[in-house]
């Protein structure tokens, strides 16, 4: 079960030349060193709870390089690499790049600006997300034995020190990006470079014994969602403080896959501690009711075409729930997801645009 992390995010593009302030998105970022002997467990422990190959016939290569759920049996090591990183959750935190430099209102399309936001992204999805999906994949690996057997590490495609290798190149990629990054806008502070420190020892503990935050579904889904873009002002607090709720609901819908694994092994998510009934509702309620507050907040501050707009987008997402996620939220969970999701992130982008000066 891989889970993305969000902490927060915020771009500051400034108009100077010379200066380009960001405080960031913050997203998965699992931190594990190599001293965790004490909670591995023996590859070939794991593997003998596990078919070494998934069914030939349910197998997709599009599933594989993704990494989402079904994916074909894969060798090659390459492909194995970008699976476990899953690109599939990227765009969200791209996406988080463009709503911050939205919500600074100090963005400019010349060359220096589009090539800091380029390097942002790189940083944010492929180097950091990819590392947050990696080393919670390597956590979850006892879960995915029982829920996804097929997954490169229960099935032993992939050796330890080949992951804990990936584990530590996306992260160092990561952090010295964002070091990169604070040294071309010319801070004083190295602000991005000590949030990305900062995410991926959240993250780490999100994933990680002894604390593992992720074994109690209130504490895991809302430290998946915390979000953040501006600076801190009234509105910004309010606006993060209801995302951070409507990414708790995005969190509880990668739960239900993993419901036998996560039983077994006494993680109490959502769908374990209330049922999975229960928890579909709470998962729609979390993403639906906060987004209306939002667009609520916006109307009363004087941003009626925002919060109309937001009402627009909420819409067709309420729509996708009851087609697909209310029916079968293991079934029709890619589905649903794939289908809901974007209209979710242009009401972020919706409501960066209105808090931008």
């Amino acid at each position: 079960m891989a889970s993305l992390f969000n902490i927060a995010y915020s771009v500051r593009l400034s108009s100077n030349s010379n200066t380009f302030r960001k405080q960031k998105h913050y997203f998965s970022l699992n931190r594990q060193r190599l001293v965790v002997k004490a909670t591995e467990t023996d590859k070939n422990e794991v593997r003998a709870k596990a078919p070494d190959k998934a069914p030939a016939e349910s197998g997709s290569s599009i599933n594989q390089i993704l990494g989402i759920k079904g994916a074909k049996q894969e060798t090659n090591k390459w492909k194995i690499r970008v699976q476990l990183a899953k690109p599939v959750t990227w765009p969200p935190l791209v996406w988080g790049v463009v709503c911050g430099a939205a919500a600074s209102g100090n963005f400019h399309w010349t060359g220096e600006d589009v090539a800091k936001s380029v390097v942002c992204m790189i940083m944010s999805g492929p180097c950091l997300t990819g590392y947050t999906q990696t080393i919670n994949d390597w956590y979850d690996r006892e879960i995915d034995a029982i829920n996804e057997p097929y997954r490169p590490i229960p099935s032993g495609a992939i050796s330890k020190d080949e992951v804990l290798t990936q584990i530590w190149v996306l992260l160092l990629a990561g952090v010295g990006l964002a070091g990169l990054l604070d040294v071309w806008a010319g801070h004083n502070y190295p602000v991005i470079f000590y949030l990305a420190i900062g995410g991926s020892l959240v993250s780490y503990i999100y994933s990680a014994p002894p604390l593992k935050l992720k074994q109690n579904g209130w504490i895991g889904n809302y430290a998946l969602g915390v979000t953040l873009f501006g600076t801190l002002t009234a509105d910004i607090v309010v606006l993060t403080l209801l995302y951070s709720i409507a990414g708790l609901g995005i969190g509880i819908v990668n739960d239900f896959k993993s419901v036998e694994g996560d039983r077994e092994l006494g993680l109490q998510s959502i769908p374990v501690a209330f049922g999975s009934e229960t928890a579909k509702w709470i998962c729609v309620g979390a993403i639906d009711i906060t987004q209306i507050a939002v667009a609520g907040y916006l109307l009363g501050a004087g941003k009626p075409y925002h919060a109309l707009a937001l009402l627009g987008l909420i819409a067709p997402q309420i729509f996708f729930q009851l087609k697909y996620f209310l029916r079968d939220p293991v079934k029709y969970d890619v589905k649903y997801q794939a289908s809901a999701q974007p209209f979710l992130v242009l009401g972020l982008l919706v409501t960066a645009l209105a808090t931008s000066h």
